[in-house]
């Protein structure tokens, strides 16, 4: 399995998928406003089944380089790097499914483990992301941990029926400061079980 590190901030905890995610992602179900924020169709929204909650925690687990963001001991979301090795970065990717935890600040304490990882850890010169313009919630908790707006691809997604632009933001290791009032603990672990 996976040698990605368990790693712990002040209330979230980022770590492997364990059997009680797949309850945690299926009582939560689909909502509509997260759907519209990860770039989803709202129109014809098919019920959420146990079958999707299985396959959602499954492709957190084959990818080596993803976690499950807990919070007050359930599973809320994910969080994801996409190494390139050769150029030295990363694409990062953060998504929750709980409607209950937005607006808390979560999503701003997640990026800063994965960046205190990416750069002190795997010691990466960029991270990067990409974000819907019209996610403004992310768009500022980027921003609030220092990305920096590149540029737009406009009208790149059929949303809805309405084109949508990307916004394209992206952080380098030397721009990158680790937050000091907050506690971030890596734990390295040689095998997950």
């Amino acid at each position: 399995m996976s040698q990605l590190p368990l790693i712990k901030g002040e209330s979230i905890l980022l770590r492997r998928p364990a059997e009680t995610d797949i309850k945690d992602r299926y009582n939560c179900g689909w909502n509509e406003e997260i759907i519209r924020m990860y770039g989803g169709s709202t129109k014809n929204i098919k019920p959420f089944t146990q079958e999707d909650a299985e396959k959602f925690v499954e492709r957190i687990r084959l990818n080596k380089n993803e976690w499950c963001v807990e919070y007050e001991g359930r599973c809320i979301g994910q969080a994801r790097l996409t190494v390139d090795k050769t150029d030295n970065r990363a694409r990062y990717a953060v998504g929750f499914f709980d409607p209950s935890v937005l607006g808390k600040g979560l999503g701003t304490e997640v990026t800063q483990l994965i960046l205190h990882y990416a750069f002190r850890g795997l010691k990466l010169h960029r991270v990067d992301l990409r974000v819907l313009e019209y996610n403004k919630r992310a768009i500022a908790c980027y921003k609030k941990c220092g990305f920096i707006e590149e540029g737009k691809e406009r009208e790149g997604a059929l949303i809805n029926g309405n084109y949508e632009s990307d916004v394209m933001m992206s952080i380098l290791d030397r721009e990158y400061e680790a937050p000091k009032h907050k506690f971030i603990e890596v734990i390295q672990i040689k095998q997950w079980p």
